[in-house]
């Protein structure tokens, strides 16, 4: 006869148990992503301009960080090198359209020749085609779009649109930059006021260390888009095909999306030496895509990026394709960063390592304590006494909350690394 007693728990099997209630966390653990996700598209006019402001503010912060040891007050240092990345970034904008409109004419008559040849060889060639077919072929295509001409109209509207929104989107970013160069430090801060204080300290730490591998992964990056857009410029120019500087230009930022990036701009390098040029002249250049692309993901990305950025290849991808998927083109550009950054920032959490003084203080200078703040002799981080400092600051406070609240579970006179290691993991 079974039991009266009501609890049928012990009549479940463990197993079942243990599966229940992995399954119910997950679901929370997944509504909660999808709600995270569900915001950031809704409000992805502001997140993507401040993501980009972030990433370029990773670019910018070191030369920022390198004017202020000079003497320059921070605010100024910051105007100059937001002013010299917009001259060079316009610079390159105008000598790429400059190029373009000056090559249009040779590019339009070569691309009259090749279409000439593929007419002749259509005709003349194993498909023994019919002028007439080739001419209805393409009155076809002629009244196709002219049939589609409403919705061409509503596209170019909608680009339109988009040109607009785009406007607005960098008019927000540079705004947001100047600040996150100028104050960043200031509003890191700030953040850091919202986390509670047993883990402030460790989240302060993840938090920087996150940031530094985020400039690496764009300092690492901007130099092999560098060493992409130059390599297969050359080997452009050396092929003679037409338009160098804007297909080396565009390829410089293809690679600013790891692999996916630098392989599509390389096809179109391929596709206009083909149309352009011949076929031999194609195959020459894709050899010389592949072989850049080898340099890129042997020698420069293991080399630049280190241990603390290193990301698997299959991360990579999936992380382009989710972003992709999620967001487009800005959803590709920024997964990779944000993996970059999670990545440094979890492993910082689950070490409870101490902050390392040339890796973790890059944004801000923390004028405000010389004796924890100073920048080192190298200018990536604080002067050789910063840690030993900033641990006895840390300590001093967890030992007056230790008096404070006696039944923290530690004694007044432990040791205040040990206590720090044991009231850490508990999150409350």
């Amino acid at each position: 006869m079974l039991s009266e007693d009501p609890d049928v728990t012990g009549w479940v099997p463990r197993g079942l148990r243990i599966s229940a209630a992995l399954a119910w966390r997950f679901l929370v653990v997944v509504a909660a992503l999808y709600v995270v996700v569900w915001i950031v598209g809704y409000l992805s006019v502001v997140v993507v301009p401040v993501a980009i402001a972030l990433l370029l503010a990773a670019l910018m912060a070191p030369g920022v960080r390198r004017l202020v040891e000079w003497g320059l007050p921070r605010a100024l240092s910051a105007v100059i090198v937001l002013i010299g990345g917009l001259g060079v970034v316009g610079g390159l904008l105008t000598s790429v359209i400059t190029q373009f409109v000056e090559g249009l004419p040779e590019l339009q008559e070569q691309l009259n020749l090749s279409l000439e040849q593929v007419e002749n060889w259509l005709i003349n060639g194993p498909l023994h085609l019919r002028e007439t077919q080739i001419e209805d072929f393409v009155n076809s295509a002629i009244e196709l779009i002219q049939q589609n001409q409403a919705s061409i109209t509503a596209g170019a509207l909608t680009t339109a649109g988009a040109v607009g929104e785009i406007l607005t989107g960098f008019l927000l970013t540079l705004f947001v930059l100047i600040f996150f160069l100028a104050s960043g430090g200031q509003i890191w801060t700030f953040l850091m006021r919202g986390v509670p204080s047993q883990v402030r300290d460790r989240a302060d730490t993840a938090g920087r260390r996150g940031f530094a591998s985020l400039v690496s992964y764009v300092r690492a990056t901007a130099v092999v888009a560098v060493v992409d857009g130059v390599g297969i410029g050359i080997g452009l120019w050396l092929t003679g095909v037409p338009l160098v500087v804007p297909l080396a230009t565009l390829v410089f930022l293809g690679a600013f999306v790891p692999i996916i990036g630098a392989v599509v701009t390389g096809a179109i390098a391929v596709l206009v030496a083909l149309v352009t040029n011949d076929i031999i002249t194609a195959l020459i250049v894709l050899a010389i895509v592949v072989g850049v692309m080898q340099l890129e993901s042997h020698v420069l990305q293991p080399l630049l990026l280190g241990r603390a950025v290193r990301l698997h290849p299959l991360a990579v991808i999936l992380a382009i394709t989710a972003g992709l998927v999620a967001a487009g083109i800005p959803g590709a550009l920024l997964s990779v960063p944000l993996l970059a950054v999670l990545n440094s920032g979890i492993k910082s959490l689950v070490s409870g390592e101490e902050p390392d003084p040339g890796a973790v203080d890059v944004l801000s200078d923390r004028g405000a304590d010389p004796g924890a703040t100073a920048p080192g002799p190298g200018g990536n981080g604080p002067a050789a006494a910063a840690p030993d400092d900033a641990r006895a600051h840390r300590e001093t406070a967890h030992d007056g909350t230790s008096e404070a609240t006696p039944d923290a579970g530690t004694s007044a006179g432990s040791d205040g690394d040990h206590d720090e290691g044991r009231r850490e993991p508990d999150p409350a």
